[in-house]
């Protein structure tokens, strides 16, 4: 059984959107907020598999949410479900290790599809989404990089290793691994020293 907090500001869509999942038996929406806020004290207190949010939220939005979960390493999934295709949002989305993008239009068997291939350990993006990302890595910006992975970059660059990056940020030793296995993955570099040749060549050292 797939445990899902939905999280959207407007309770008649919630509404809608947990009677369309409560239709297949592998999952059950354990809880709702209509802000990150309140979203964030569920997660705190019950055990959550996947988190299904909206972005534009009063309080605390689903990016803000979407950083904190990443950043404290929650074992939850995230699936953004929003109304926006544009290329800012969804390379937000991205930087900030978002499982899955799904537009609100979607049908609610490609809904389904998302939420089980996620909870798998898979990613799952709708086809416009999709589209737009391709566009994106094909100009040739590193955009998908956030600027708290920007700063680990350029402290690696200045040779400090983890805990020292650690103390600079104000993180712990975990957190600075988890960046930087992050900006490995997304710029396909596999060495510290390839980090350091990135860093330097995109003027990160300075």
């Amino acid at each position: 059984m797939i445990r899902v907090l939905l999280v959207d500001d407007h309770p008649l869509f919630r509404e809608g959107l947990r009677h369309r999942l409560s239709l297949d038996s592998d999952i059950n929406v354990l809880a709702e907020a209509d802000n990150g806020l309140q979203a964030l004290a569920i997660l705190k207190d019950t055990e959550i598999d996947l988190v299904l949010m909206d972005i534009n939220m009063p309080q605390m939005d689903g990016m803000y949410l979407l950083e904190l979960i990443k950043e404290q390493e929650m074992s939850c999934k995230v699936v953004m479900l929003s109304m926006h295709d544009n290329k800012e949002y969804i390379v937000a989305a991205m930087r900030y290790g978002a499982d899955g993008y799904i537009l609100k239009d979607v049908p609610g068997k490609e809904l389904i599809e998302a939420i089980k291939k996620v909870a798998a350990g898979k990613r799952y993006f709708s086809a416009e989404v999709i589209d737009t990302l391709s566009q994106e890595l094909a100009s040739g910006k590193q955009a998908l990089v956030t600027q708290r992975e920007q700063l680990v970059l350029r402290l690696i660059s200045l040779g400090m290793n983890n805990k020292r990056i650690a103390q600079e940020m104000n993180v712990s030793v975990r957190t600075v691994e988890t960046h930087k296995r992050n900006i490995k993955q997304k710029l396909a570099i596999d060495c510290t020293a390839g980090l350091v040749r990135y860093a330097i060549d995109h003027g990160l050292d300075r």
